[in-house]
């Protein structure tokens, strides 16, 4: 029977099956494309079940490469709670130092281990900042930055409040984001230092419990309008916090931005070939 070792990880309640595919270990178990093994092995109840998928792979110049895919098979350039998972799993496996630094498709992220559980990772320069968009048959007034993969950002009196599912879905298919979409945050400002969020993410076609790069995302631009300073807390659904530190220019201009938060080993396992062929 065909077996693949896999960590089952999480990040403030995102979920993730991280694999080391250095020796190519899940090519060599099966006869599909990645694609369709990650949204097979994905699906909860079926299989393993995850919020995504993060293959650890050899790179010629840094620590490792990953690549990482949503829930729905789909290949995509970064995700802040998966790169804390990430940088952790290589620690523990002997396959980075503390300090380390590894690829993506956004860039090349640099992360350290900053406690038993946590990871601090300086994430990849925001692009395509727009303080205000007017999306039609959205009420709401949108912010929009890619903080590594795009996020809209909506800040209301109560988060709690709102059918995030259902504004998730306007936003993130709305033709304005086509084709490739958007993911959808909703931030409540508590304080100067803390902020609250849920989040709509693509290629999960649902709301996570967590979106590290949606924290960033939502503490960057409540940064930028004045409502918030770094570093700033980010109370995700789950009810667990995360940091984000961002530095800025004389000129206002981004210098750099980190994101700080636990990154849980919550059980170590072995895949059959049961889990991917039906």
């Amino acid at each position: 029977m065909k077996k693949i070792p896999f960590f089952k990880m999480n990040g403030s309640g995102n979920d993730f099956i991280i694999i080391n595919n250095k020796e190519n270990v899940v090519e060599k178990n099966i006869d599909m494309p990645t694609e369709e093994f990650v949204k097979k092995v994905c699906r909860r109840a079926l299989s393993t079940g995850a919020d995504g998928l993060i293959l650890i792979e050899n790179d010629d110049e840094y620590n490792f490469r990953w690549r990482f895919f949503n829930n729905d098979g789909s290949e995509v350039e970064m995700c802040g709670n998966g790169s804390r998972c990430a940088a952790r799993f290589a620690y523990l496996n002997n396959l980075a130092p503390l300090n380390m630094k590894f690829r993506t498709l956004a860039g090349i992220i640099q992360a350290q281990i900053t406690g038993l559980k946590t990871v601090k990772v300086q994430l990849t320069m925001p692009t395509d900042y727009k303080e205000e968009l007017e999306l039609d048959g959205i009420d709401l007034k949108a912010s929009f930055i890619n903080t590594g993969v795009p996020h809209v950002v909506y800040f209301v009196d109560d988060v709690d409040s709102l059918d995030v599912k259902e504004l998730g879905v306007k936003t993130r298919y709305h033709d304005y984001f086509a084709p490739e979409g958007t993911n959808a945050n909703f931030a409540e400002i508590v304080d100067n230092n803390n902020i609250k969020i849920r989040t709509y993410e693509r290629g999960v076609e649902d709301e996570t419990l967590a979106c590290g790069t949606g924290s960033v995302a939502s503490a960057l631009i409540a940064a930028m309008k004045g409502m918030a300073s770094s570093p700033v807390n980010v109370t995700t659904k789950s009810g667990n916090v995360l940091k984000v530190y961002a530095n800025f220019e004389d000129n206002g201009e981004i210098e750099s931005v980190f994101l700080e938060g636990d990154a849980l080993l919550t059980y170590i396992g072995t895949m059959t070939e049961e889990a991917w062929e039906y």
